[in-house]
């Protein structure tokens, strides 16, 4: 929280605790991952009694973490993939500390290179952390982009990448996609590849398939919304051992009780949650905080849950394309100057590489035990789902890394998923937000509406917080602040020049 800039949205006030109130209020929460485990923790903290419903075995949702044996290795910690802990993830970073006031979990990645299929080249190392500098330095140090493209830029097309305000950006661009938009402000094709990109695909969309707003918001985010820097951090380990343990045993402290590799079926009115279980949780609030698929069959479920119209909203909800994660292990290291992490643009299938022993304990005790490595290979937006898919992905490592080539993969692990949130033009618009018609209940996770400038993990923790304080407001309890970038661009002259632009063509 180094941006001063940084804006603080105070929460609802009301008493202190729960417990101070006639009779304690009890919530179910449905889902274990980030918006589930956010949402359970502003309860809790209150003094109301929680439950977690969880239809996996193990926490943390698409951030979850497991073991696993895998032929040729023995036991091994398991997970979705690479995430990166950006550190204008406020809200995220907030609940971790609950753990950790330190974040001594998280660790930094210096640099995380881009490539593309020319062998262009982009680093995030040294940038300058103010904005606008920051996206200057980064464009003009591009290979990819020169002072002739700033030049040719559509100026005005581009303002709204400059003087994003959400939720307006959304009225503005929602309705266009995110390649079109950049084909509207002349953003060099080359750059669009090896930047941009990046950006869509961190939602598993082709650019085309991803509205503008999204995109703009993004770049408003890490880019010139922000001045927190561009480098991320990492778990120092499995999500389960650095993350989500020590969350349940802070929660289970506070009395939260959890039902793992449970399924919730319905929601009555009232309320009264049912699992496959057979159990039959009572509540006084209830927070579904699950995927798009699980909130859908859960409000199917749930004939007399809601009005028709918001029925229709949760209906409408879409599902990414899928994604894959190729896990391998091998039995020779990786050359020691890759980095722990590397986009691709321009090389589908592959889209990044990520070396794990660079950051993750277990597979760096792995490898110093086998003098190996172990090395993911994510593939986004998948149409094709056959068995070519890893052995092209297998190649498309072998040519960055050619030391590959003649490695022996001892054990592998395919995981293949399609339950992220769509995000194409058109959808916020009809997207269900936190606020639901029913009192007392909620919704939460990456995929609901929330009118502030976050996305992807934060959006899941922000939206958790924002669910937690409306149960809360609903008890008379006071609820949490959460903190944002700035709502706005920063820049007040390109803003002025944007609303004229506006006011001209209205």
């Amino acid at each position: 929280m180094k941006d001063p800039r940084r804006v603080v949205h105070p929460a609802f006030p009301g008493r202190p605790d729960a417990t101070s109130l006639t009779t304690r209020p009890r919530a179910v929460v449905v889902g274990g991952g980030i918006a589930g485990l956010t949402a359970a923790t502003g309860l809790a903290e209150r003094g109301v009694e929680v439950d977690v419903v969880e239809r996996e075995p193990y926490l943390g949702g698409r951030v979850g973490g497991w073991a696993d044996e895998v032929d040729g290795v023995g036991a091994a910690a398991m997970n979705r993939g690479f995430h990166a802990f950006f550190r204008q993830y406020y809200n995220l970073r907030d609940l971790l500390r609950r753990v950790d006031p330190q974040l001594s979990m998280l660790i930094p990645v210096e640099d995380y290179p881009l490539i593309d299929g020319q062998g262009r080249r982009d680093t995030f190392r040294g940038l300058p952390q103010t904005p606008p500098f920051n996206a200057v330095a980064f464009a003009l140090r591009s290979p990819t982009f020169r002072l002739r493209d700033l030049a040719r830029l559509n100026a005005r097309a581009a303002a709204p990448l400059a003087t994003v305000s959400v939720p307006d950006i959304y009225d503005r661009l929602d309705h266009v996609d995110a390649d079109q938009f950049l084909r509207d402000i002349n953003f060099p094709e080359a750059a669009r590849h090896l930047a941009f990109e990046v950006f869509s695909r961190s939602f598993f969309a082709q650019p085309p398939d991803l509205s503008a707003a999204e995109l703009a918001t993004m770049f408003h985010i890490y880019f010139l919304g922000s001045s927190e820097g561009l480098v991320f951090d990492v778990a120092n380990d499995n999500f389960d051992v650095a993350l989500w343990n020590p969350l349940r045993r802070y929660l289970e402290g506070r009395g939260v009780r959890f039902h793992t590799g449970v399924s919730a079926t319905a929601v009555e009115p009232g309320f009264t949650v049912h699992c496959d279980s057979g159990q039959a949780l009572s509540a006084d609030g209830v927070v579904l905080a699950t995927d798009v698929t699980g909130l859908r069959g859960i409000v199917a479920g749930s004939a007399e849950l809601g009005d028709d119209a918001w029925r229709a909203a949760v209906d409408g909800l879409g599902t990414a394309p899928p994604f894959l994660v190729h896990r391998i292990w091998l039995d020779r290291p990786v050359a020691p100057d890759r980095p722990a992490f590397l986009g691709t643009g321009g090389l589908t299938p592959l889209d990044n590489v990520s070396v794990l022993e660079r950051y993750e304990r277990q597979a760096a005790d792995w490898a110093r035990r086998t003098n190996g490595s172990v090395v993911e290979l994510h593939s986004y937006a998948v149409t094709d789902t056959s068995e070519e898919l890893p052995r092209q992905l297998l190649a498309r490592m072998h040519a960055i890394f050619p030391e590959t080539a003649q490695a022996n993969i001892v054990g592998e692990r395919l995981l293949l998923r399609g339950d992220c949130p769509r995000f194409a033009p058109g959808d916020f618009a009809v997207r269900p937000t936190v606020g639901t018609p029913v009192d007392g209940l909620a919704l939460a996770g990456d995929g609901i509406r929330i009118d502030l400038p976050v996305a992807l993990m934060e959006r899941a923790a922000t939206t958790g917080w924002a669910a937690a304080n409306r149960l809360l407001a609903h008890f008379g309890v006071a609820g949490h602040a959460v903190t944002t970038v700035p709502t706005t661009g920063r820049s007040a002259t390109l803003r002025r020049l944007a609303e004229r632009r506006r006011q001209l063509q209205s």
